[in-house]
């Protein structure tokens, strides 16, 4: 009954595991099926459209009675760059995604003629390099590629890193600024060479003079011939786009031309005199910090030591080669074949399991002991006549009753159901137990040995013999692999 009674907690936590597995998958397989006809799109066939929404009602939650987006009639030509401008809250991210495809249509008409880039709010970096941020998968055009960097003003930092855009940018950009990580993700985007822009206020995370250089550069002139749609709240841009777009509520309250929509009034009167007045209320001292407000977005390079950067100081030279060496992240240390016996003594001290380890020596020793013991009572007591049968089986159950089964039927197994990850499962439950099966199997195959030899000395020659072949048949097995 040993065994099994053993065997519960493994089976318990299989059985919690299998549940949750189980919950996850039904989750996912009930979730609402994706709407393949949310939008129409079209491929871009020099067509003097690129976007068209008629009647659209779009809902974040379909429940719900009053939709986030109303009515939205909207036509977007080749080329136009459009403004979206309004309030917080007035709905302009969600008229990007229903562009985009990703908000759950109610009723309505999208059509999207092109392929489309979007450059998100809050700016979505990968660990890698910065090279490896922008191209995201794409062959090296290194002509566009450096077009991309100077339209997005990310030359001068390149050219300031030890690694140039061969620099590696740790976990969700921790050594990266705002700034920094919205213009990667903006030349990103350029590099795409898609035909529509989809820009959810990409200038947010820099300063005025930034934003002007990437409004005029990237927005103006990269994408010169592209269609861009931009939310923005920099009113000093709504002046240079074809035409803007005033949200509020959820629908779009006006729409034309900046002095068309000065004419009108209204909404967007009431936007431009307030950021009119929010920049005539500001202390005129901050204009003397104007040189600290340049490196709001710049952060100190990672040094490494024994790199060398390889560029040129003309102003037009990218930074684009940089010595191999460690950055951000180290190279994980990882040894194969023979360790040694340092690592398992430091899993031993580390988790202070000393004891525990040598009572497990101790007990799985008396264990096999005694069962030898047993064994060998019974060859030993048929071998003399005065023993009788009551005698023999009384001292066999005495010396079986002794065996410790208690530690092996004691022995938590599997029980550990808050497992943070599989690499805890293996220190707390793969490696103790193969320790001990280990150091079992040695005690039972050194008591057996013993008790062949005790009979039959020559055994130890192929004992010896059988040791020294396994290990070097292990050794081999290890080369290879």
């Amino acid at each position: 009954m040993g065994e099994p009674v053993r065997m519960i907690p493994e089976a318990l936590s299989s059985l919690i595991q299998v549940k949750v597995s189980f919950d996850r998958l039904n989750a996912f397989l009930l979730d609402d099926e994706l709407k393949n006809d949310e939008i129409r799109r079209i491929p871009f066939q020099k067509s003097d459209k690129s976007v068209r929404i008629q009647s659209g009602n779009f809902s974040w939650d379909p429940e719900i009675i009053i939709p986030t987006l109303k009515e939205v009639n909207l036509e977007i030509r080749w080329g136009q760059k459009v403004a979206i401008c309004g309030p917080v809250g007035a709905g302009k991210s969600s008229l990007l995604y229903a562009v985009l495809g990703e908000i759950p249509k109610i009723s309505g008409v999208v059509n999207v003629f092109g392929s489309i880039a979007y450059v998100s709010q809050n700016s979505w970096i990968q660990s890698g390099t910065i090279r490896d941020n922008i191209l995201y998968g794409k062959p090296m055009d290194k002509t566009r590629y450096e077009k991309a960097i100077k339209a997005c003003a990310l030359d001068k930092d390149i050219n300031f890193f030890n690694h140039g855009d061969l620099t590696e940018i740790g976990q969700r950009g921790l050594n990266m600024s705002g700034g920094q990580k919205q213009r990667i993700q903006l030349a990103r985007a350029v590099y795409n060479d898609a035909d529509i822009y989809l820009l959810d206020d990409p200038f947010s995370a820099v300063d005025a003079h930034t934003a002007a250089i990437l409004f005029n550069d990237c927005v103006m002139a990269a994408l010169e011939n592209k269609t861009v749609i931009l939310v923005t709240h920099q009113v000093e841009f709504l002046s240079e786009v074809d035409k803007i777009l005033v949200m509020n509520g959820g629908q779009i309250t006006q729409s034309g031309s900046y002095e068309e929509l000065l004419k009108a009034g209204t909404a967007f009167e009431q936007l431009v005199n307030a950021h009119r007045d929010a920049i005539t209320g500001l202390d005129p001292s901050n204009n003397g910090t104007k040189e600290e407000s340049l490196k709001l977005d710049t952060v100190q390079p990672v040094v490494s030591q024994g790199s060398n950067l390889t560029k040129e100081n003309s102003d037009g030279e990218i930074a684009v080669k940089g010595l191999p060496g460690v950055q951000l992240t180290a190279e994980e240390e990882t040894e194969i074949n023979d360790v040694g016996w340092k690592p398992f003594w430091d899993y031993i001290i580390v988790s202070k399991g000393l004891l525990l380890f040598f009572l497990g020596i101790v007990t799985q020793a008396g264990f096999v002991g005694l069962q030898a013991a047993a064994t060998y009572w019974l060859a030993l007591g048929i071998q003399i006549p005065k023993i009788t049968s009551v005698i023999l089986i009384a001292v066999y159950t005495a010396i079986s009753t002794l065996t410790p089964m208690l530690f092996f039927d004691s022995t938590p197994v599997g029980r550990i159901l808050t497992r943070a990850s599989s690499d805890l499962s293996v220190l707390d439950y793969d490696i103790p137990f193969s320790t001990i099966f280990v150091v079992a199997a040695s005690i039972e195959l050194l008591t057996t040995i013993g008790i062949m030899a005790s009979v039959t000395w020559e055994v130890l020659i192929v004992a010896i013999l059988a040791m020294v072949a396994a290990k070097y048949v292990q050794v081999d097995l290890m080369i290879h692999i």
